[in-house]
């Protein structure tokens, strides 16, 4: 392997051994002293479902899954889930706006949100956007985080 590339994954499972250990906490509990920029997974149980990442301080990023706004995108991942609307539509049929004029959507939506709230979240810091990058994905991949495809939309 590449040097260069191996000193950004030296210390990926360290730093995944550091969030699967931490406690568990609920989005209204994170500390104001959260880390800026890392890695965050919301969990239910034993079951990983999301993981993401931020340069931002983890605690913004997380209250933005469940902010006011049309566009929490592990909200979205979640109703679009549950209302079997999978695909990411680029007409207008299908898309966003579309999708919220239907009740059936815009109450799963809704329902997610809520459902995201009571979640477990675990986080770890981690400023480089290289490292980050790569341990959002080393995360997702070995916690078997459902709602992470890392597909092209």
């Amino acid at each position: 392997m590449d040097q260069k590339f191996q000193t950004f994954i030296n210390d990926l499972h360290g730093k995944y051994a550091s969030l699967i250990s931490m406690a568990p906490k609920k989005i209204d509990n994170v500390p104001n002293d959260s880390p800026e920029g890392g890695i965050y997974m919301y969990s239910e149980g034993s079951r990983n479902l999301y993981v993401g990442r931020t340069k931002r301080k983890i605690k913004d990023r997380l209250k933005d899954h469940i902010s006011t706004a049309d566009d929490c995108p592990f909200a979205w991942l979640i109703a679009r889930d549950k209302t079997g609307e999978t695909k990411a539509a680029y007409k207008q049929s299908g898309s966003r706006k579309n999708l919220l004029s239907r009740p059936y959507f815009k109450t799963a939506y809704e329902e997610a949100k809520k459902q995201i709230r009571e979640m477990d979240i675990r986080y770890v810091g981690e400023s480089n956007p290289i490292k980050q990058a790569l341990l959002e994905i080393y995360v997702a991949v070995v916690a078997s985080a459902k709602y992470n495809d890392f597909d092209t939309h």
